[in-house]
């Protein structure tokens, strides 16, 4: 199943207001959406860049694991999207290629999105994020 194209660059941030304000006053891109994602415990805010977006991340609860990404790695690149034509497709590929996962399964997504994440232990060290539009 190949990859379609980037849907995002997730970027973990502690000041999700300040972040937005950079990124608006500085390249001037405004805030396309924004959510609380509560089942991963955070709150983005997607800023469209042509037919991609940079996700910023905040944390809502401390044992969320951008908050812990925060804590052991600090602000930064956190995860990269791909888009694909179809989640499980995709997610039954890396595993049968012998690849780590996080998600078993495809589960609900920001944007009303399908997504599943992999391992970055088996993907060169990025958390790599399948997304199904």
């Amino acid at each position: 199943m190949p990859l379609v194209e980037i849907d995002h660059v997730a970027i973990a941030v502690r000041d999700l207001e300040a972040a937005i304000a950079y990124y608006r006053d500085t390249f001037g891109v405004e805030v396309e959406h924004r959510e609380v994602v509560e089942s991963d415990g955070v709150e983005e805010a997607l800023l469209k860049v042509a037919e991609s977006y940079i996700q910023l991340l905040t944390p809502t609860r401390p044992d969320s694991p951008v908050a812990k990404s925060l804590e052991t790695r600090g602000e930064g690149l956190h995860h990269i999207g791909y888009r694909v034509a179809d989640c499980a497709a995709a997610l039954e590929q890396v595993k049968a290629e012998g690849h780590r996962v996080i998600d078993e399964a495809p589960r609900p997504g920001s944007r009303g999105t399908t997504v599943a994440f992999v391992h970055p232990k088996t993907a060169f060290g990025t958390l790599i994020e399948l997304v199904q539009e």
